[in-house]
């Protein structure tokens, strides 16, 4: 019976059970990851076979485009210029967009601030490497709180008795 099993016992058997539940947990979420890893290289692969179709759909309107500037009586080379320059604008505009939205980029401050913050002065330093510069202090940021001194754990219930002094 459940009553007359000791604590240790109970204990025993609960760190039991938690660990088997732990290994449970682990071994679902390892048939998960693997089930899902499936259906994502499954889907990039068709994403992959859309965008070749894709480009290539896009190759032959721009000859249809160009064999259509041909027909409205321009010349066969100025009718592939004209593409060609076309796509070439939209490509360097692209590029522009992709830089200057690289160049917003942070840095990742927040995070660099608060491993600065947990570790003490010296230790920060140590810790990070020297080409990432120290970040300025916000006017927002609240100084890092003391350590703490207060009693541990262990002192906190000492003053109690135990459970098989209680019994």
């Amino acid at each position: 019976m459940p009553e007359d099993e000791s604590l240790g016992a109970l204990v025993a058997q609960a760190s039991h059970h938690i660990s088997t539940l732990v290994r449970s947990e682990i071994e679902l979420a390892k048939a998960e990851l693997k089930f899902d890893a499936k259906r994502v290289g499954m889907a990039a692969g068709l994403f992959g076979a859309a965008a070749f179709i894709g480009h290539l759909c896009l190759i032959l309107a721009s000859f249809a485009i160009a064999y259509a500037l041909v027909a409205v009586g321009l010349a066969t080379w100025l009718a592939f210029t004209i593409v060609t320059v076309f796509y070439l604008l939209m490509a360097g505009l692209l590029v522009l967009v992709g830089y200057r939205r690289l160049k917003g980029l942070t840095g990742m401050k927040r995070t660099r601030r608060s491993l600065r913050g947990l570790a003490g002065p010296e230790e920060a330093e140590e810790e990070l490497p020297e080409r990432i510069p120290a970040p300025t202090t916000p006017r927002s940021a609240a100084p890092a709180p003391p350590p703490y001194t207060g009693p541990t754990a262990g002192q906190v219930g000492a003053h109690r008795e135990s459970v098989s002094d209680a019994g």
